[in-house]
């Protein structure tokens, strides 16, 4: 894995005592390319207060046999147990405080077996699921296999067992997409939503070139989805390399300031429809260290959030991330 640590340039940390929950990162065991405990723990120990945290399904680690739809069990049982060796070497963070699982919710209403297997595999800490319905017409992006996914009977009666059991629902999607995803939460009001990377806008292929294009859209669609009160927005994951920014073929990667004037436009549009109670800020690690370090990102969050009140900020980096995955045994 590049490592961006390496050439970035040397920035002290911001408000090293502000509480941080990252409410969205990732661990794998992926050969040549792992990111475990101790790989999280260098990034998140560099000097901001990373005090619990939140580990997200990457189709990572499913069981190798058994049934197909309870394969992806494999990772929360696999989760469960960094989470658990996380415990006993007794860090100052709680690494995978809230995991969130991935179910395929084509199964309708058998989906719920597959669920009920994730809640014994994470008694205590399995809190949703992720579902991902990325998709685009563009050959320049991952995507499902086809489109409308949100709006498939099947998926939805699956979507509907969420709610029968408590779980909330992360949503990976694509910018053109958020207006599936308002549907979504209009029709079931009572299921909590998080979307995850500020609903993905594109910046390649078919988008290069009209960033600001993409803005009104997006920024439109973003407007409309904050109606919907059961949602809130994870704030991060612009270094993807669909986001177009070119970070990854830099060097030095991009400081703090830079990322914080990329991104500002994009976060405050958010943080002024949705408020400080319904964003979180996110680091989207490992997949966004290719553009940037950790410890730039997290200044940059914190360069973008110093207009905002005391308490704003501390629901921007801790408190809206926890209430949201009850990581203090609430309700969301």
């Amino acid at each position: 894995m590049t490592d961006p640590a390496t050439d970035t340039p040397d920035e002290a940390p911001l408000e090293p005592n502000l509480p941080i929950c990252d409410p969205h990162h990732h661990l794998w065991r992926r050969p040549n390319n792992p990111y475990l405990l101790d790989d999280f723990l260098r990034d998140a120990s560099a000097g901001h207060r990373i005090v619990s945290s939140v580990a997200v399904e990457c189709g990572a680690m499913y069981r190798e046999e058994g049934p197909a739809e309870l394969q992806p069990v494999g990772e929360t049982e696999f989760l469960e147990g960094i989470a658990s060796e996380n415990s006993s070497a007794g860090t100052p963070a709680t690494v995978a405080a809230a995991i969130v699982a991935y179910a395929d919710l084509t199964l309708g209403d058998a989906v719920a077996a597959v669920l009920e297997a994730h809640l014994k595999a994470s008694p205590t800490r399995l809190r949703g699921i992720r579902y991902s319905t990325m998709w685009d017409a563009s050959d320049s992006f991952r995507s499902v296999p086809r489109p409308g996914l949100l709006r498939d009977a099947a998926v939805r009666k699956g979507f509907a067992r969420l709610q029968h059991l408590g779980l909330s629902f992360d949503a990976w999607l694509y910018h053109p997409q958020i207006s599936e995803l308002v549907e979504l939460a209009q029709d079931f009001p009572a299921v909590p939503i998080i979307l995850d990377h500020i609903g993905g806008p594109l910046g390649l292929g078919p988008y290069e070139g009209r960033r600001d294009e993409v803005f009104q859209a997006w920024s439109a669609d973003i407007t409309a989805l904050s109606s919907c009160p059961n949602v809130v927005l994870k704030l991060g994951g612009v270094g993807s390399l669909r986001s177009g920014y070119d970070w990854h073929k830099r060097g030095p990667r991009p400081g703090s300031a830079e990322l914080a004037e990329a991104m500002r436009p994009y976060f405050e549009h958010c943080i002024e429809k949705f408020g400080a109670n319904r964003c979180m800020f996110e680091s989207n690690f490992p997949v966004d260290r290719v553009s940037y370090s950790y410890v730039s990102v997290w200044n940059a969050f914190k360069i973008m959030a110093r207009g905002y009140s005391e308490a704003e900020r501390n629901a921007l980096f801790h408190d809206t991330a926890a209430r949201v995955y009850r990581l203090d045994g609430g309700a969301a």
